[in-house]
C-alpha cells in the first residue's frame, strides 16, 4: 500500500503549458496576460479554452471584443511569461516592458506576439461563471507557425522550440522524449512483424535443408 496524504480538493493537474494570451479591447488598446488555465477541447470543429478571474484586465477586453490569441511560450520566453502573469496591464504596457514584438492576426482584430513560436487566432463561442474563473470556450480561425522549427523533413516541430510548462508553481523546460503518440501499439506490432518473419525464415531454411 502506497503512503500518500489525502489533502482537499485542489488544482493538481499538472504540469500545463505556459501560454501567453493577447487581447484587444474595444478601443483598440493591446493586453497580454499568462494563462495556465488552458487547453483543448475539440478538435473538429478546433476548439480551445482559457479560463479567467474576472478582475483581469484581460477579462475585460475578452468580454467587450470576444477574440484573443493564445500565444505558445518557450524557454527564452520565460521572463516575459512570468512578468505577464505577476503585472497588469491597467499600470504599464506589458509588450513594451518585455520587448515583446506585436504581429497583426489574419482573421480576428487582435494582436499576436512574433516571438512565440505557435499563434492561435481564437473567437470566443460561449462563456462559463464557474466560481473563481469564467472559461472562455473559442473556435481557433487560424493558427500560424514559424517556419523556424521546421524539421529536415519539412514538419513542424515544436520541440525544437524548447517549449515551456508550468508545474505546481514552477516553470519548467519539456524533458527528453519518451515515445511518440501510438509508439506502444507500435512497438507490439513491430516485434510480432519480427517474429513472424522470423519463423518464416526458419521454416526456409528447413526446406532448404
Amino acid at each position: 500500500m502506497s503512503n500518500k496524504q489525502i489533502w482537499r480538493p485542489g488544482n493538481m493537474l499538472y504540469p500545463l503549458p505556459a501560454v501567453l494570451v493577447t487581447t484587444r479591447n474595444a478601443e483598440g488598446k493591446d493586453n497580454v496576460c499568462t494563462v495556465a488555465w488552458t487547453g483543448t477541447i475539440c478538435s473538429d470543429p478546433v476548439m480551445v479554452s482559457i479560463s479567467l478571474r474576472p478582475e483581469r484586465l484581460s477579462y475585460t477586453y475578452l468580454k467587450e471584443t470576444g477574440v484573443f490569441v493564445i500565444n505558445l511560450t518557450t524557454e527564452q520566453l520565460a521572463f516575459a511569461t512570468d512578468f505577464c502573469g505577476v503585472r497588469s496591464g491597467r499600470d504599464l504596457d506589458k509588450f513594451r516592458e518585455m520587448k515583446l514584438t506585436k504581429e497583426e492576426a489574419d482573421k480576428i482584430n487582435c494582436s499576436m506576439i512574433a516571438e512565440s513560436p505557435v499563434n492561435l487566432e481564437c473567437r470566443v463561442t460561449e462563456e462559463k461563471a464557474l466560481g473563481s474563473h469564467t472559461m472562455f470556450i473559442a473556435e481557433v480561425t487560424a493558427v500560424h507557425a514559424d517556419e523556424a522549427y521546421m524539421n529536415e523533413k519539412g514538419t513542424f516541430s515544436l520541440n525544437m522550440a524548447k517549449p515551456l510548462v508550468y508545474s505546481h508553481g514552477e516553470y519548467r523546460a519539456v524533458g527528453r522524449k519518451l515515445g511518440s503518440f501510438g509508439y506502444s501499439v507500435r512497438k507490439k506490432s513491430t516485434n510480432i512483424k519480427k517474429k513472424v518473419r522470423g519463423k518464416q525464415g526458419n521454416k526456409k531454411k528447413n526446406q532448404q535443408k
